[in-house]
């Protein structure tokens, strides 16, 4: 899997470098979400601008990191969400779940 991660203070975000989250790549991004997600982080931004397609294996990745980031009162934030993507988090009603934007600005 490709990625980018940056930390800034108490905010990280992981930047997926791939066409599809899916099988192929969510066993790893859930140990990288589980290496990320510690107290320490606060505030979790994952940037999905690569990403086209998603299926149930890459929303359970993604639901590792929100579960991992609320034990310990941090958020998740999906940014740069792909049109398709984000229909499927809808349907999913996961949309409620994650904070969704366009950008990883405030």
């Amino acid at each position: 899997m490709k990625f980018d991660v940056t930390q800034t203070g108490a905010s990280a975000t992981l930047k997926i470098k791939e066409k599809k989250l899916d099988a192929a790549i969510a066993s790893e991004l859930k140990g990288e979400f589980l290496l990320l997600c510690t107290p320490k982080v606060e505030s979790l931004v994952v940037d999905l601008a690569n990403v086209d397609f998603c299926d149930s294996t890459g929303l359970s990745a993604l639901l590792i990191a929100e579960r991992k980031m609320k034990e310990h009162g941090g958020k998740v934030k999906l940014v740069h969400v792909h049109k398709k993507v984000s229909a499927l988090l809808k349907i999913s009603m996961l949309d409620r779940l994650f904070e969704i934007r366009a950008s990883a600005a405030k």
